[in-house]
């Protein structure tokens, strides 16, 4: 078997906050980190561990003050906005915690709007988002707005969007914080299905060791260090 490529690659990754301020504030304090094409990973720590800090320097969300950032071979400091920019539509879904859906806008035009944003014709986003939302057994609620749905719909339907430009990174952020244990099972399963079936690269951030157990690879992370890695369940 040939050995899989590196996808993300992170090198002494620091991260300031207010700088050159008298209360500036390091976040990340050297990260090295690669995450492999097809790996499903999982960076645990405590609430202020730098965990969401990470995650947004990996989604290209923010910009790391010291270090080097490889993404699928582009080096992610020398790009620039206009290619991040598109990198971040086409290579990265996002999943947070919160769902970010829009408001009165049913969940397939949610789905559908990544594809608007990438310049994907009318017809082929209608098509692409009811088969999304059909794989994540939503399509019986695609005309329904965000506050007609449950917290595990709302999460469904984003995961449905995440992939709406059939991203090779999917992120995500606390993805079952907001939900009961069971309504957390069914997107952990959603999350071990696009690993295993579609070959997406997945990056889970959470708080529970329980979930990270479900992932290939567990990265512990404390006070902006990474302190620790081993294999999980997952593998």
């Amino acid at each position: 078997m040939k050995e899989r490529k590196t996808m993300i690659e992170l090198q002494g990754i620091i991260k300031r906050f207010y700088i050159g301020k008298p209360n500036e504030l390091e976040i990340l304090h050297g990260i090295d980190l690669q995450v492999r094409e097809g790996e499903f990973l999982s960076i645990v720590g405590s609430s202020g561990s730098g965990k969401t800090t990470i995650m947004n320097i990996i989604g290209i969300l923010d910009r790391p003050t010291e270090g080097g950032y490889v993404l699928d071979g582009v080096d992610v400091a020398r790009a620039k906005d206009k290619e991040l920019s598109r990198i971040r539509n086409h290579k990265i879904g996002f999943v947070f915690q919160t769902y970010n859906l829009i408001s009165r806008t049913s969940a397939l035009r949610n789905v559908e709007l990544p594809m608007l944003y990438a310049g994907v014709p009318k017809g082929e986003r209608t098509r692409r988002a009811k088969e999304l939302l059909r794989m994540v057994d939503m399509e019986e609620r695609l005309n329904h707005n965000p506050d007609e749905l449950s917290g595990g719909q709302k999460q469904r339907v984003a995961i449905a969007r995440a992939m709406a430009n059939d991203p090779a990174i999917i992120l995500a952020d606390e993805p079952t914080g907001a939900l009961d244990s069971v309504t957390g099972r069914r997107i952990m399963d959603i999350f071990q299905r696009l690993n295993q079936e579609k070959k997406k690269t997945i990056i889970l951030i959470t708080h529970s060791q329980e979930l990270a157990e479900e992932t290939q690879r567990i990265v512990t992370l404390k006070d902006g260090k990474i302190i620790g890695e081993r294999r999980g369940s997952g593998c």
